[in-house]
């Protein structure tokens, strides 16, 4: 597997990528991008570790895999490449974006935010093409978990966005007493109408980034 990664997080990460379980998850990886479609394209499946370095964190969004739509996932939790139709999830995104903070945010490729410390991370970096979940138990998990913990014990004052139960299990990852944790339902339609909806977490984030001495995010269009 092609490991585009930043030297920043190559250093924390080389442990994990020595462990058994990485030589297995990089096999399966290999074999289901062989054998047929599957997402983000193998180089994009990296790209939020090498977007955001990890001393230029600030925010971290996480999301649970990979859009298994084929164009729709580029490697960053949520985000389409512009042109490509939004997903749902991102639709609702933006209407909070707009609520929240009277953004009218049009690109869909949200690689701006990954460029000012947000870390668009999914939990599970790929997936089987028309099959959500499909990548889910291999291993992943255990890498994500790392940068996780990682970011909560070496940093200080981020900003956590849990959107539903899945990205909420994470907590134990994260120390509280050292970083902001915004927890709300998913914007999923299924969801976004039971408290994802009126949870202002893009004001929250900038808030509290602006309350010890950070410059806040800019949510709209680069």
């Amino acid at each position: 597997m092609d490991i585009r990664i930043d030297a920043s997080w190559k250093a924390r990460l080389e442990g994990e990528f020595a462990q058994p379980y990485w030589e297995r998850l990089a096999a399966f990886v290999k074999a289901e991008y062989a054998a047929g479609p599957c997402c983000p394209p193998g180089k994009t499946i990296f790209r939020a570790f090498d977007l955001t370095p990890f001393e230029q964190v600030k925010v971290v969004i996480l999301g649970q895999d990979p859009y298994h739509t084929p164009g729709a996932a580029m490697g960053l939790c949520f985000s389409v490449p512009d042109g490509h139709p939004p997903q749902p999830s991102l639709q609702n995104i933006f209407k909070e974006l707009s609520t929240d903070v009277g953004i009218e945010r049009t690109h869909t490729d949200l690689s701006d935010w990954a460029g000012q410390g947000v870390f668009l991370l999914n939990s599970v970096l790929t997936v089987r093409a028309g099959a959500a979940g499909s990548h889910a138990a291999k291993g992943w998990e255990k890498l994500t978990d790392s940068a996780i913990r990682h970011l909560s014990a070496e940093r200080s004052n981020l900003v956590f966005i849990l959107w539903g139960g899945y990205a909420q299990a994470k907590r134990t990852l994260i120390d509280p007493g050292k970083h902001l944790v915004l927890a709300a339902p998913h914007p999923s339609p299924l969801s976004a109408s039971k408290g994802f909806f009126g949870s202002k977490p893009f004001s929250q984030a900038n808030a509290y980034l602006q309350a010890h001495g950070q410059a806040a995010i800019a949510w709209g269009e680069s």
